[in-house]
């Protein structure tokens, strides 16, 4: 079934925004909008209408596992720069499901019981259960990324997660997890914008970190950071996909329609009566 937000995509936008071989990060325009040719108000009618549809996609992967054991799920990945819109991802696109069939976990500075074990310890008992939409808001790609530019492993042991990444989520494709990885990708000058506005609003000022101007003064070294990850880490079973992301209204639209794509591929069916539907009609009306 194509996914009604679909209508007004010119192009595939998932082959669009799916990094390959040759892929490089420097020439994604961040104010693009690749596949789709319309403006913000026909993306907000197209993002509601694919909110029904991910909604009926959600309830009927979860109604599917509770009865036909099913072990499909899927992971959403969420990478990017601070403020470039994966809080607004989860709140417009995930938030139009049922919260009893999404796991969201926001990975924050490993515990001294995390910093124990491998650095994917704590990523897999996150993993998805069957029937569920799993967020990941930061992942164990910050291990790489920030692990990288801020020196916080030594080179051979960054150069061993690359590896280490690529096999975990392989066990978790061959276990009927679809893995959906996406970089939103904004540009210095609209993370710039953007920080700027929340020291205009008392209403976001506790949205802004400090620490934010600091790792922007970083923001070359993060950017060579996420081309080797994408170099590394984008497989065949769990791709990278880079969305351009100074449009928020683009990244949601796009971000949703990857999700739908997720889901079209399970294609998770009502689970069938498991009573004699017509015995209990009469049962009830005589009650």
């Amino acid at each position: 079934m194509i996914a009604r937000s679909q209508k007004h995509w010119s192009d595939d936008v998932a082959e669009l925004l799916r990094v390959r071989q040759g892929f490089v990060l420097a020439d994604v325009d961040p104010q693009s909008t690749p596949g789709y040719e319309h403006n913000k108000a026909h993306a907000k009618d197209d993002l509601a209408a694919g909110a029904e549809q991910l909604d009926e996609y959600q309830e009927r992967l979860f109604a599917q596992s509770r009865v036909d054991a099913t072990d499909a799920s899927v992971l959403l990945v969420l990478q990017a720069m601070d403020s470039a819109g994966k809080g607004g991802i989860v709140r417009h696109v995930v938030g139009s499901v049922d919260p009893q069939g999404v796991a969201l976990t926001a990975f924050k500075k490993p515990t001294e019981e995390e910093l124990a074990h491998d650095f994917l310890w704590r990523i897999e008992q996150r993993a998805p259960e069957p029937g569920f939409i799993g967020v990941f808001d930061r992942s164990h790609y910050e291990d790489v990324l920030i692990g990288r530019v801020r020196e916080l492993a030594a080179p051979d042991e960054i150069e061993r997660r690359y590896g280490a990444i690529n096999d975990f989520e392989k066990r978790l494709t061959d276990s009927g997890v679809r893995v959906v990885k996406v970089m939103l990708n904004i540009s210095r000058e609209e993370q710039k914008s953007r920080l700027a506005e929340r020291l205009e609003r008392p209403d976001k000022y506790w949205k802004y970190n400090p620490g934010d101007v600091d790792e922007r003064q970083l923001w070359d070294d993060y950017m060579a950071a996420y081309q080797t990850v994408f170099e590394r880490t984008s497989t065949e079973h769990a791709p990278w996909y880079v969305v351009p992301a100074n449009r928020k209204w683009y990244a949601r639209l796009a971000v949703q329609h990857l999700l739908l794509e997720a889901l079209e591929d399970i294609d998770p069916r009502w689970p069938a009566a498991t009573f004699d539907v017509a015995a209990e009609k009469a049962r009830l009306a005589a009650s």
